[in-house]
């Protein structure tokens, strides 16, 4: 079945010039109406054709807002408690690699880096780990280490680093090593030879991100004729405002797009890269400090892509559509920091791939419609959608994401390019605790929040001012010009914990 869309006379796009014209109203020319034998019947109540128009409140479901002071936020996120990373084994020794020496090249939350470079690691003298390659896994005890490097020494002569695919002439194969606990010899020291004094200790780790606000910008302008203007068209604007007076309608479309603009900002802005120019140039920032990016924001998709986990589902056309991906995702999510509540915000289609999903878990409705449960008689209108459900420990609230449907915003992107589509979001539930380096202490926040631009000058959460003889008369302009302006940005604490849905 095809759906067409034959819609294509619908004002669905803002006029960009600001006064009263034949195309906001009806022409009733001598060949349309006033010069005909007969008045048509007028019909001046502006048709609502497409429903609630605006996108906004996403963010206020799941996150809050917080003042901030400064060009730049910095926050600190801790690290795992256990000590794992990705490497390579080289110089394996002896006709049963009896010994080998293994280079860490990345912690395990991080890339590995295949042109061989190495990192520092918390692995001592006297630590036993677990080797694992995709051939194999063994036990061993780390006898030397340095900066980069450990030396180990395999548990029992079936458990030899060979079991795991490592000939003498093998190297660079690449493996995972896990800390478990450590081993010593009795009555000696630190040290497997007994005779250091200290091995040393390990420092908690943590993580620092950063994110910086941009300013937003709109206005709208009217001229002092057009705004003494009544027309015979009674226009409702978004938040309720009504009347005769086409401006206040204009006025307020461009009030609710601005609002509209600063969540959708918060959700798809790009970071700038410090020493790229071309943004730069464009906005006239010549001579910015390369050393911190001058432009953009790093948006909520764009920290999930990121720092964050991607699905793209079992079949590759709906995330999350059947009980295999998502126990995929609980796997994942047991990596990580196992929050037991989400909120997943959807597009329709994979909303109602869920409900199908959910639905067919009731084999007695395989062939059918059950009655009798809960007075699900035949003659009651079934409710065939799901708004959660619990899998293993994890509890799923599902709601569907307006933005990512609506033709005018993300859905008419997603219809164009279905391989890169982002269906959904999974955004966990509650607050997390991290140190904030301006104020100098540890605060509980929700995972998501935005920081605005304020002071006891300046509150630039959401500024509105108008200006010009209208009205209140500010200025020569014989015209009102109504601005608003805003400084923000999202703080995406925790991006291990989400899941974005493509």
């Amino acid at each position: 079945m095809a759906i067409s869309n034959p819609g294509n006379g619908l004002n669905s796009v803002p006029a960009p010039k600001k006064q009263t014209l034949e195309t906001n109203y009806l022409d009733l020319s001598s060949t349309d109406g006033w010069g005909q034998q007969y008045v048509p019947d007028l019909m001046e109540q502006e048709a609502e054709v497409f429903g609630p128009r605006t996108i906004s409140g996403f963010l206020s479901q799941v996150g809050a807002e917080e003042p901030m002071t400064a060009d730049q936020v910095i926050w600190s996120e801790q690290g795992r408690l256990h000590l794992s990373y990705k490497g390579v084994l080289v110089n394996a020794t002896g006709g049963t690699q009896s010994a080998g020496t293994i280079k860490i090249q990345a912690d395990i939350d991080e890339a590995e880096d295949v042109t061989g470079g190495l990192t520092t690691h918390g692995i001592r003298e006297n630590d036993t780990v677990i080797i694992s390659s995709s051939e194999g896994v063994c036990k061993a005890l780390v006898y030397d280490v340095s900066t980069h490097t450990i030396s180990v020494a395999p548990y029992g002569s079936q458990a030899t680093l060979g079991d795991i695919g490592f000939a003498d002439t093998s190297t660079n194969k690449s493996i995972t090593v896990l800390v478990y606990g450590s081993e010593f010899a009795k009555g000696k020291a630190y040290g497997v030879a007994g005779t250091a004094t200290s091995r040393g200790a390990n420092e908690p780790q943590f993580k620092s991100f950063t994110n910086k606000p941009i300013i937003m910008k709109d206005y709208y302008e009217v001229s002092g004729s057009d705004a003494s203007r009544i027309g015979w068209i009674e226009v409702t604007s978004e938040s309720g405002q009504g009347g005769y007076l086409w401006y206040l309608k204009a006025e307020a479309d461009t009030r609710a797009r601005f609002n509209d603009y600063v969540e959708m900002a918060m959700l798809e802005s790009e970071l700038g890269v410090p020493g790229t120019d071309f943004v730069d140039n464009a906005l006239g920032l010549t001579g910015a400090n390369t050393a911190v990016a001058t432009t953009g924001t790093e948006g909520l998709f764009a920290a999930i892509e990121k720092r964050g986990n991607i699905t793209t589902g079992v079949t590759g056309v709906n995330a999350a559509t059947d009980l295999a991906e998502f126990d995929a995702i609980l796997a994942e999510f047991d990596k990580q920091g196992a929050i037991e509540e989400y909120m997943m915000f959807v597009n329709r289609a994979t909303s109602l791939a869920m409900d199908d999903m959910l639905a067919s878990m009731n084999s007695y409705g395989a062939g059918g419609t059950s009655y009798g449960v809960f007075d699900n008689d035949e003659d009651m209108a079934l409710n065939l959608g799901f708004s959660g459900f619990r899998r293993g420990s994890y509890d799923f609230y599902k709601s569907d994401f307006r933005y990512l449907n609506d033709k005018a915003t993300r859905g008419s992107i997603n219809d164009a390019n279905t391989a890169n589509a982002i269906r959904g979001v999974m955004i966990p539930a509650g607050t997390s605790t991290v140190y904030d380096q301006q104020l100098g202490k540890n605060l509980k926040r929700p995972f998501l929040h935005v920081r605005y631009r304020a002071s006891s000058t300046d509150d630039r959460r959401m500024k509105t001012w108008v200006t010009g003889s209208v009205g209140a008369a500010t200025a020569a302009l014989d015209a009102m010009q109504l601005h608003f302006l805003t400084e923000r940005c999202l703080i995406t604490q925790g991006a291990n914990n989400f899941m974005l849905m493509k």
